[in-house]
């Protein structure tokens, strides 16, 4: 049986004759005569035959010549992308010594049985510096530091802020040594005489001072409750984590600010006090890829003619600058060449070469006859008999690559005194490679946009270009009171993955800085003078289902209703929700007759009897009053917030 042929034009030939029969009232009014025996009615219908046939033929195109004409008009398949993650390595024990994680090391999932491990390579060099704690000064706002060094050796209760605590007090800890990208433990003999805060939520920020001056810390852990009890703290320290002098001491320095306190927060009425203090490194953390490396792949000999096309083992080619380091042996050694994406800018003795990271095609520089006769080379060719290779390129990516927090477990690299490896928050980033019958799609887009954003369906398209791994991209027309005038809103939705169980918190669903930059940086170069760009998320308007169900006789009410939460949950996602499994529509509201109907499809629910919404903020968890319909704007999206639902049983 043959394979089934794209149908390009569903026209016949009786359709070709009446379509030009119409378009003859149309510009020939005057000719009359639509019989078969009119001359000029023969010929149309002569030229009909032959359209019919050549779609007859069209229609029966390969796959393989339909790539060839969207190449021919520049569309090309994207290729996919790596997910990315921060990995830390955690310490068997606090070292003397550096423990160095080298690039390349490698990290996965735990294979099962039905999915294979998910491996990720480390990007950058990771050193993780020992450390100790040296100093110990306290400051209250608006004074100099007081050293308490002295007193601490001494096992003096010291306070840690002023007798009375006020926002900017602060306690700082100054290390052996400057420890950036490591994990930090601090253990703290503290605690709070009297009535203190709230353990759970402390008026405190961790700080490191930087290259830019005092950077948050990530507290992994914070064992004493906000300095109430002894306990240990442990902090990941930035980056640019940096020697400085403070109190006349050199050291790398952390401190404990108060802050100010937050609506309905509990705060410090006496200063918490240290009796003792230790420091020590007991990890690392750094950027991983969701790829491989391959390292010195041999790709023959160059034949010296321009134009000369070599093909890489491992394809597609993601995620690395440059994409691939390739090299040629020559007379003096090994030469590296450039990737460019074409060779309109090169000259003849640039070493330029491009790539097609989807097929991991690398082609050299073709020599073009010129009108006068000439012949100019764009690029440089490789001599003649030169050995190519290819030095280190990255293959792997895709959608696999978005694991959730905490699933990167094995180390497959061993790395002395490491034992243990996790991923703090989810990878993100992977996008499955573009198909054919997707680049279909979008290639009339592509060529009515021409890299120029004048439509809102234009500015879509290319901030998808700019980013491909966000989950939605919508625009919207800016408001004149907000924006100014003529402005357009690009409203972007990160890619995120639910911790385990399937729920999404609120701070993965926040675009990044640098994802924005990205996008507006790639739209500003291409939209209308005179209009306004505005990029960011979209407005998350927190929903809170309050339910009760009746359950059928001897169901479980417990798996009833974990049950009847992952239905609200799953409907109620602005990534994988609504009637479509889409998303939840920009601006749709939220009604109790949609959700009755969402938990009466509920495996084990005989009747719904009860539902009632709250509009809730998922940043301080406030609810509004209780409601049958949660209206939202058209930059709007919901996000579930704490469902509550109630199962009744039938115990008869």
């Amino acid at each position: 049986m043959p394979l089934p042929s794209p149908n390009l034009d569903d026209r016949r030939f009786q359709q070709f004759v009446d379509d030009a029969k119409r378009y003859i009232q149309q510009r020939a009014p005057e000719w009359t005569d639509h019989n078969v025996s009119d001359p000029g009615v023969t010929l149309v219908e002569t030229v009909a035959h032959m359209a019919d046939q050549i779609v007859y033929r069209l229609n029966r195109v390969p796959e393989k010549n339909h790539l060839a004409f969207l190449d021919l008009v520049g569309i090309t398949l994207f290729p996919p992308t790596a997910a990315r993650t921060d990995v830390t390595f955690w310490l068997s024990a606090p070292q003397d010594e550096a423990v160095s994680v080298p690039v390349g090391t490698e990290v996965a999932t735990l294979r099962t049985e039905n999915e294979d491990a998910v491996v990720f390579a480390v990007e950058r060099d990771l050193r993780i510096v020992p450390s100790a704690l040296r100093h110990l000064v306290v400051q209250q706002r608006g004074q100099a530091v007081t050293d308490r060094t002295h007193d601490l050796a001494e096992g003096t209760d010291i306070l840690c802020f002023a007798e009375s605590p006020r926002p900017g007090d602060c306690m700082l800890l100054g290390l052996t040594a400057a420890v950036p990208h490591c994990a930090v433990v601090l253990e703290l003999d503290s605690r709070v005489d009297g009535v203190g805060v709230d353990p759970r939520q402390p008026p405190l920020v961790w700080e490191a001072w930087t290259e830019d001056g005092w950077q948050p810390c990530e507290v992994d852990r914070d064992g004493t409750g906000g300095l109430n009890r002894p306990g240990e703290v442990i902090l990941h320290v930035p980056g640019t984590h940096v020697l400085s002098r403070t109190g006349g001491h050199e050291a790398g320095w952390l401190r404990c600010r108060v802050t100010e306190p937050l609506p309905d927060q509990p705060f410090y009425t006496t200063s918490p006090t240290v009796r003792s203090a230790e420091a020590c490194t007991i990890g690392g953390t750094t950027h991983a890829i969701h790829a491989e490396t391959v390292y010195d792949e041999p790709l023959g000999e160059s034949t010296g003619l321009p134009g000369q096309r070599l093909r890489l083992e491992h394809a597609p080619v993601v995620g690395d600058t440059p994409p691939v380091l390739l090299q040629s042996a020559e007379h003096d050694g090994w030469q590296d060449w450039e990737v460019v994406p074409h060779f309109a800018g090169s000259r003849p003795d640039d070493r330029h070469i491009t790539l097609d990271p989807t097929t991991g095609e690398i082609a050299f520089g073709p020599a073009v006859r010129e009108p006068d006769g000439g012949l100019r080379q764009y690029g440089m060719v490789a001599p003649k008999g030169a050995v190519l290779r290819a030095r280190r390129y990255r293959t792997g990516g895709g959608r696999a690559g978005n694991v959730a927090r905490g699933a990167v477990r094995v180390l497959r690299t061993s790395i002395p005194f490491v034992s243990e490896v996790t991923n703090r928050e989810a990878a993100r980033g992977g996008v499955d490679g573009e198909t054919v019958e997707e680049a279909k799609v979008r290639a009339p887009i592509t060529l009515r946009a021409q890299e120029r954003a004048v439509t809102l369906r234009d500015y879509e398209e290319l901030a998808r270009r700019a980013a491909p791994e966000t989950a939605r991209i919508t625009c919207l027309e800016g408001e004149e009171s907000e924006h100014g005038a003529y402005a357009v809103r690009v409203l972007v939705v990160p890619q995120a993955v639910p911790d385990p169980g399937g729920r999404l918190r609120f701070e993965q669903l926040v675009p990044g800085d640098a994802l924005l930059e990205r996008i507006t940086r790639y739209l500003d170069q291409r939209r209308l003078i005179g209009t306004r760009l505005a990029v960011g998320p979209p407005y998350y308007q927190g929903v809170t289902v309050v339910a009760t169900l009746h359950a059928f006789r001897a169901a479980d009410t417990d798996r009833v209703r974990r049950q009847a939460h992952d239905a609200l949950y799953r409907h109620l996602d602005p990534l994988t929700g609504g009637a479509d499994g889409k998303g939840w529509p920009f601006g749709r509201p939220v009604q109790a007759g949609e959700i009755f109907a969402v938990l009466q499809r509920v495996p084990g629910v005989e009747l719904v009897d009860e539902v009632i919404l709250h509009p809730a903020d998922p940043l301080t968890g406030k609810r509004g009053d209780a409601t049958d319909r949660i209206d939202l704007d058209p930059p709007s999206l919901v996000f579930s917030f704490d469902h509550r639902v109630r199962v009744i049983g039938d115990d008869r």
